[in-house]
Order: structure tokens, then C-alpha cells, then sequence
């Protein structure tokens, strides 16, 4: 008698610049999950209210746009796999590299904070894994978003390790800022995510800390799938 797996779902958290979507992606090809990155949609939602000319600050607003866009995670295939982690449509147009900018980063931060939102998308990730094995990241993916996920990460780094990873991530998108502004960034977007009101940024109960300050991605990618491999060989 051959005797099956238990099927896992992946959920990492953890402030801007742990580390989250870099070892997601590859925790995701080595095991062969789906990948989701609901920072993606947050940031695509912010990017529909630019291109519309709305205000992230308008909370209405923002809950009507979420409910009216529509958004697609595909993994890259083809020509677009060109370094992406995941291929982001908004409305039918490829937006995956637009919506990576700075710019997007803060939209995505501030757009997250309202209920309407996070209604909206948190119903969509939901919907994605419902039965199916993955690797989904974000702010409250073990709090909210998959509460019962076999395998709950919160992933953290010094600030100061943070603050050079993301300096790095935005100078390999052609984007240069100095670490004094990317610091002050990093540190803005922590304190408005772990304080809103609204599915605040926190550890879930039972999650794995994981700190990956000393760790490369491999190590940290390593490190996951011998947990999640321990946790397919439970009953």
C-alpha cells in the first residue's frame, strides 16, 4: 500500500525586505507548489488608482476600486520568464514590472490598511488555494489569510540588513535611492503595518520565527523544506 503525502500550504509573513518573496519562489519551484504573492495584488490595486488618478488616501475609494479590478497570478512562462517571480495582469495587461517600482511599494503599504481592501483580496488569495498545496506570502497570510496553513513562517532580519536588501532589490529595478531614504522608508512602512488597525503585521500563533540575517536565500529555502518535509510525514 502506498501511503500518501499529507498536502501542505505554506504561509509566510514578516516585515518589507526579510526575504519573503525571494526564498518563497524558491521553496515553491523546488517542492513544486504554487507561488502567491498577495503583495503583487495589493500593489496592483495601488497601481489602478494611480493610473485612474485616485487617491491612496481615500479609503472609499479604495474599496470600490479593489472590487472592481481584476487581478491574475500566473507563474512566468515563456518569454516572461525573464527573472520575474510572477506574472501580474491588472485588467487584462501585463503590469508585473510596473508594479514593482518604489512607488508601488508605499501604495501597496498605504492601500493595505483599509478593510474594504483587504476584504476584497483576502477573499481572492482564499480562493486561489482552496485545495491546493502552496507557498503564499504577505503580511497576514497565517493570521487571516490561511490560518490553518500546516506551515506558518514569520520571517525577520535586523533592520539594518532590511534596509541593504531592499537598497539592493530597488538598484537591480534601475531605481537609486540612499540608504538614509530606504531606511526611512523600510522603518515608515513597519511602523504603518504593524499598527494599523486592520489585520496588523504580527507572528501567528504557532509560527516558525525565522531569522534570516545570517542565512543566504539557499540556506533559508533549505531550512523550509526540511520543515515541510517533517510536516508531509505526519498523519
Amino acid at each position: 500500500m502506498v501511503m500518501r503525502k499529507k498536502k501542505v500550504r505554506i504561509a509566510i509573513d514578516g516585515p518589507v525586505a526579510a526575504g519573503k518573496s525571494s526564498v518563497a519562489e524558491k521553496v515553491a519551484e523546488r517542492l513544486g507548489l504554487l507561488y502567491v504573492d498577495t503583495g503583487a495584488m495589493y500593489r496592483a490595486v495601488a497601481l489602478a488608482a494611480k493610473d485612474k488618478g485616485l487617491s491612496w488616501e481615500d479609503e472609499a475609494e479604495m474599496g470600490k476600486l479593489a472590487e472592481q479590478v481584476d487581478i491574475k497570478l500566473e507563474s512566468p512562462k515563456g518569454k516572461k520568464r525573464d527573472g520575474r517571480k510572477v506574472t501580474v495582469y491588472l485588467d487584462g495587461k501585463d503590469v508585473s514590472r510596473r508594479i514593482r517600482e518604489a512607488e508601488m511599494g508605499e501604495g501597496a503599504s498605504v492601500v493595505s490598511q483599509y478593510l474594504g481592501v483587504r476584504k476584497v483580496l483576502v477573499r481572492q488569495q482564499q480562493g486561489i488555494s482552496k485545495g491546493r498545496e502552496v507557498v503564499m506570502e504577505g503580511r497576514d497570510i497565517g493570521t487571516w489569510v490561511l490560518p490553518e496553513a500546516e506551515v506558518k513562517i514569520y520571517m525577520d532580519a535586523t533592520p539594518a540588513t532590511r534596509v541593504e536588501r531592499k537598497q539592493k532589490q530597488l538598484r537591480d529595478f534601475g531605481e537609486k535611492f540612499s540608504a538614509a531614504d530606504v531606511r526611512k522608508d523600510v522603518m515608515t512602512r513597519d511602523t504603518r503595518e504593524m499598527t494599523r488597525k486592520v489585520d496588523p503585521l504580527r507572528p501567528a500563533p504557532g509560527a516558525w520565527m525565522l531569522d534570516t540575517t545570517d542565512l543566504s536565500i539557499d540556506e533559508v529555502v533549505e531550512k523550509i523544506a526540511e520543515r515541510v518535509e517533517s510536516e508531509r510525514q505526519k498523519s
